[in-house]
């Protein structure tokens, strides 16, 4: 079998002209499934102050630099993830997380609306145990919430982010949503996180 190689992205971000793929020293990394890739990326680069970069690939599967066809057949268990490279001393990994919550559905189980399927699944890939803390107080308080409206319980897959290494997707699903304006997003809002 051909060595797997990785997936070609452009050299600069297409919203915030910074780069795609760098070392990033002094910044650090968020990991989150929210279901289609294409609107959860957007949904973090329109934050801005201190959004560095964002990149769509896939996550948590057992195969190496998977391609879209792959991941969408359901055989590689990867999940649609946007990466978020941030600067600590301009935004919080709990002003990420808020965003994650408040963007989508996490009481659905593999899918969100009309995207149905593994790869659209509800996860949070954390760096250290600061960001898993973090991520399950949120997940914890957000459920109090969804449970005093009647909502079910959070599906959310809380998992660190090694041994689940992040691919990069396909150059074109990078920034999709910029380059095609009209194109669809199937993430809604439950509207109860704050």
């Amino acid at each position: 079998m051909a060595a797997r190689v990785p997936m070609q992205v452009p050299k600069t971000h297409f919203v915030l002209g910074t780069p795609l793929d760098a070392a990033f020293d002094g910044l650090k990394k968020a990991t989150f499934g929210m279901g289609c890739f294409w609107g959860a990326e957007r949904k973090f680069y329109q934050l801005k102050d201190g959004i560095v970069s964002t990149a769509v690939g896939y996550a948590g599967g057992h195969l190496e630099h998977p391609t879209y066809r792959e991941v969408c057949s359901g055989s590689t268990n990867h999940a649609e993830v946007v990466r978020i490279v941030y600067d600590p001393s301009k935004t919080t990994y709990k002003t990420l997380l808020d965003t994650f919550w408040d963007n989508h559905d996490p009481t659905q189980k593999d899918r969100q609306g009309g995207d149905v399927g593994t790869q659209y699944r509800s996860v949070i890939y954390y760096e250290d145990d600061e960001q898993k803390a973090l991520a399950e107080a949120t997940r914890d308080a957000f459920q109090t919430k969804l449970s005093a409206k009647g909502y079910s319980t959070i599906k959310t897959e809380i998992l660190p982010a090694a041994p689940n290494t992040f691919y990069f997707a396909e150059e074109y699903h990078q920034q999709y949503l910029a380059k095609n304006p009209g194109g669809y997003c199937g993430l809604r809002s439950l509207n109860c996180y704050n």
